[in-house]
Formats: structure tokens, sequence, C-alpha cells
């Protein structure tokens, strides 16, 4: 799944790529561009909603749903909310469905996957990126949750990131793990700005998590491991060069 994400530019760049859209209430200019952020550490991300028009504002990572009504739960398995299966969006009864007309943008420059080599120990990590376009944007819900911060026990704006059937590259990349064959869904800016409107209906939302990022449109190179404590610079995504490693083919 998902749990890796990069958004190496400043906000200003992104208020420039969308007419109309207006920075919200909790967010300020201070966010740092960031080469590599972990979903497991809960952290803080601009995403964009349509609040009576469209508006960047700042939410925290991973929803915390009612079932889980302790610190000692959210602690265990908050980590399962991160993502979201976009089959499950349309599917009653699922907590996706259920938020379903809370649709949201997620802004990224990349994110990052790791491979499973036969024959390797490690798996490889790739950087994988739009060519098209220097940010490109994950579709997401967003929920308020209770945060079950003994510090800001306030209900916090969360969101969750949306996966679909990997493209031909992206099954080569992630290929292994129990959630193998997966991959953000990646809207084009068409698409993601339909997916915020408040009118889609729901057929409307089945066909746009229908879309398939076309692998030719993928950009990607092997980097070194992103779970290791690193400074959070360009060096997070540079090449490097595996003896042996087969290519991914296009």
């Amino acid at each position: 799944m998902c749990y890796d994400i990069a958004l190496n530019a400043n906000l200003q760049k992104i208020l420039k790529r969308i007419p109309l859209l207006q920075t919200g209430i909790n967010l300020d200019f201070d966010f740092a561009a960031t080469y590599h952020k972990i979903g497991m550490s809960f952290p803080q991300w601009p995403v964009i909603v349509d609040n009576n028009g469209l508006q960047l504002d700042r939410f925290t990572w991973g929803p915390i749903p009612k079932l889980l009504d302790t610190a000692e739960k959210v602690k265990r398995q908050r980590q399962m909310y991160l993502n979201a299966r976009s089959e499950k969006v349309p599917e009653s009864g699922t907590m996706w469905n259920a938020i379903r007309h809370q649709r949201c943008l997620v802004p990224v420059t990349g994110f990052f996957e790791y491979r499973q080599i036969p024959g390797w120990k490690n798996k490889v990590a790739y950087y994988i990126h739009s060519r098209e376009q220097d940010i490109f944007f994950i579709a997401g819900l967003w929920a308020y949750s209770n945060s079950w911060d003994v510090d800001k026990p306030e209900r916090i704006p969360t969101f969750t990131l949306l996966t679909r059937a990997a493209n031909s590259v992206m099954q080569q990349i992630h290929n292994g793990g129990d959630n193998a064959g997966r991959m953000p869904l990646m809207l084009p800016d068409e698409l993601a700005l339909q997916w915020i409107k408040k009118d889609l209906t729901d057929t409307d939302i089945r066909n746009i998590i229908q879309h398939e990022y076309p692998a030719a449109q993928l950009e990607y190179w092997p980097v070194n491991s992103v779970r290791k404590v690193k400074p959070d610079d360009e060096t997070v995504i540079a090449r490097v060069e595996y003896e042996g490693l087969p290519a991914v083919i296009q």
C-alpha cells in the first residue's frame, strides 16, 4: 500500500496550479517541503477540498474510526486506515462508503514502494513520480476524527489515500507482501477536479475510481531504503545502482 510520500515543493506552487484555490484556516506557509514522510508517523499534510469553494488546508494523515475508542487501540490499529481500497468506496456498509461524499485531493511530487527480487534478502525501494507533472494528485477521503491526544483532545481533520489495482509498471515494483499489486489512485488534473465536486453521483465516483494512471507516464528508479533515519533532502530520492537488478519492463 502507499505509506511513503514526498512533496518537495512549496505551497505557492500548488496554489498556482489550480485557479480559485484558497487557503484554509489550518494552513500556514511554514509547511516545509519534504522528500519523504511515512504514514505511520501520522504527519500533517496539505490537502484540497471543496468547502464552498476550492480550499487548500492542512489535515492529518490517518483517520481514527469510532471503533478505535481507546488510546491503546489507536496506537495498535490506526495505521490500517492510512490507505483505503478504492473498490470499497461504492460498497455499502463500509467506512469508506459512509464518507464517500467527503472527498479530497492529496498533492505529492512522488511516492515510494518496495520491490521484491527473487533470491535477494532485502527488497529494493523505488521512487516513483509523474513524467508529465512535477506535482500530481492522489484521490483521498477525509473525516473528522477524535485525536486521542492528551495535548489535542479535540476532533481533528484527517485523510486517507485511495489505492487501486496496479498498472503494468507498478505490478513489477510493488510485487511482494500482503498488499502486492496496488498503487495510489493517481488522477490527472481534469479527473482530480471532478473528484472533489460536491454534486458527484455514485456513478460518477465509480467511473473515476476506475481510472488507471498510464504506465508510460510514470518515471521511477531505485533509491536507498526510506525506512532508515536520514536527512530530509534530495539524497532521499537519489538514484542508486544495484548490481544485477532486473529492469522494470515498460
